[in-house]
C-alpha cells in the first residue's frame, strides 16, 4: 500500500512540474487550426494551444474534473487515440499501466498541437451545466448540512438513482463532487448531503458563505454508481458518515415505484450526535416490511444514550447477515470502511460483481 503521505508528495510535484510545462509551453508554442475528433461525430475546430480538457468545457462537454486542470485530482481520464503524444511526468502517478496501454490521458495535460482523435463516454455527452438557486440550507448535524438547489436553467435534471453532480466553487476554476440524495423524481430541484472538511476550498465555502437565494453553478449528473434496476436481487445498503447521499436516494427511489425487494440499510457513525435521518429511516421501516434499518455507533460520546448496535459498521454486517444468497450491495463511505465491507461480504459469499461502491 502507497502512503498517503508519498501520494501527497507526489502529487505536490506533479502539480509543480505541470505549472512550470504550461508556462513554457504558452510562451513557446503556437499550432494554428486543429480538429479535435470525438467518436464517430463532426470534429471540434480549434485554434490549437490549449488544453483538451479546456476546450471540452469550451463546448460545453463536460468531464469529471476537480482541480482546474493542474493535475492533481486525476479525474478526467479519456483515451486519447490519436494526436496527443507522450504520457507527461504530470500525469504518470495517475495513471496504471494498463491505462496507458489503453492510450488514457489525463486530458487537462494534453495540449492540442494537432488534429487529436478521442473516445468519449455517451454518458459524458449528455452531461450539462445547470444555473442553480439555493433554495433551502439545514445543519443535519455539528458537521453536515442538508442544501437543496432549485434549477434555473436548464430547468429539469435526468438521473439515475446514486449518481453525482459537480459543484461550481464560485472565483475558482475547481469543481467538487456531491452524490445526489434527492431521487430522480425530483426534476426540478437536488438535494446534497455536504460534510464539513477543515480547510477544504467547497465545504469552507458552503459552510461559511452559501446563502438562500444565491445562485451557484453545477454539473451532472455523472457516475457509475447507481441502481441497477434490472435485477431482482434483494439489496443490502451501507453507508458511512455523508456517504448517505446516494443510498437515500437509492432508497427513496426504490419505494417510491413499490419496491417488493428486501431492502437492508446499515448506517455507520461515530456518535448520536452525528446519527441523522434516524428517525425517518425508523418510520419507513414501520411502513414497509420489506425495510430494515440498523445503524450502529463506533464512537459514543460520555453521556450518549443508545440502545442500539455498537462497533464498526463492517463487524455489525458480519453479525446480523447470515448469508448473501440473491442479494447485491451498494455501498458509501470512507475507503477503509469500503474495503472492510466488501471483505465481509466475499466472505459471506456475495460475487465481486454484485457489490457496487462509492469511496471518498
Amino acid at each position: 500500500m502507497i502512503p498517503w503521505t508519498a501520494v501527497l508528495v507526489l502529487s505536490a510535484v506533479a502539480g509543480g512540474l505541470g505549472v512550470v510545462l504550461a508556462a513554457l509551453d504558452r510562451y513557446l508554442g503556437t499550432y494554428g487550426e486543429c480538429k479535435i475528433y470525438i467518436n464517430d461525430n463532426e470534429p471540434l475546430v480549434v485554434q490549437g494551444g490549449n488544453s483538451v480538457l479546456q476546450y471540452l468545457v469550451d463546448h460545453k462537454i463536460f468531464i469529471p474534473s476537480a482541480c482546474g486542470g493542474r493535475a492533481t485530482c486525476g479525474f478526467c481520464k479519456l483515451r486519447v487515440l490519436e494526436g496527443g503524444g507522450l504520457v507527461l511526468p504530470t500525469e504518470a502517478p495517475f495513471l496504471s499501466k494498463d491505462e496507458i496501454r489503453q492510450g488514457v490521458r489525463l486530458v487537462c495535460q494534453v495540449k492540442v498541437k494537432q488534429d487529436v482523435r478521442l473516445l468519449i463516454p455517451e454518458a459524458y455527452l449528455r452531461v450539462q451545466r445547470f444555473r442553480t438557486q439555493v433554495a433551502e440550507i439545514a445543519d443535519l448535524t455539528h458537521d453536515i448540512k442538508r442544501i437543496v438547489l432549485k434549477l434555473l436553467e436548464p430547468d429539469s435534471i435526468e438521473c439515475k438513482p446514486g449518481q453525482y453532480i459537480q459543484f461550481e466553487v464560485p472565483g475558482t476554476n475547481e469543481f467538487r463532487a456531491y452524490s445526489m440524495a434527492s431521487p430522480p423524481s425530483w426534476k426540478h430541484a437536488i438535494e446534497l448531503i455536504v460534510r464539513l472538511v477543515p480547510g477544504g476550498l467547497c465545504t469552507g465555502y458552503i459552510f461559511n458563505h452559501l446563502q438562500v437565494g444565491d445562485e451557484v453553478y453545477i454539473t451532472g449528473p455523472y457516475g457509475e454508481f447507481y441502481l441497477r434496476e434490472d435485477s431482482q436481487r434483494d439489496i443490502l445498503c451501507v453507508a458511512g458518515g455523508s456517504g448517505v447521499a446516494p443510498i437515500k436516494s437509492i432508497i427513496t427511489h426504490l419505494f417510491e415505484k413499490g419496491t417488493t425487494r428486501r431492502v437492508t440499510y446499515f448506517f455507520g457513525a461515530r456518535a448520536v450526535k452525528d446519527l441523522y435521518f434516524y428517525q425517518e429511516c425508523l418510520e419507513l421501516a414501520r411502513q414497509r416490511p420489506n425495510f430494515t434499518y440498523i445503524p450502529a455507533l463506533s464512537a459514543m460520546d460520555p453521556g450518549d444514550q443508545w440502545d442500539g448496535e455498537t462497533g464498526f459498521i463492517h463487524t455489525v454486517i458480519d453479525k446480523k447477515l447470515d448469508g448473501c444468497d440473491n442479494m447485491e450491495a451498494y455501498l458509501c463511505g470512507p475507503p477503509v470502511m469500503i474495503d472492510a465491507v466488501i471483505e465481509v461480504l466475499k466472505r459471506k459469499g456475495m460475487s465481486e460483481s454484485c457489490i457496487y461502491f462509492d469511496k471518498f
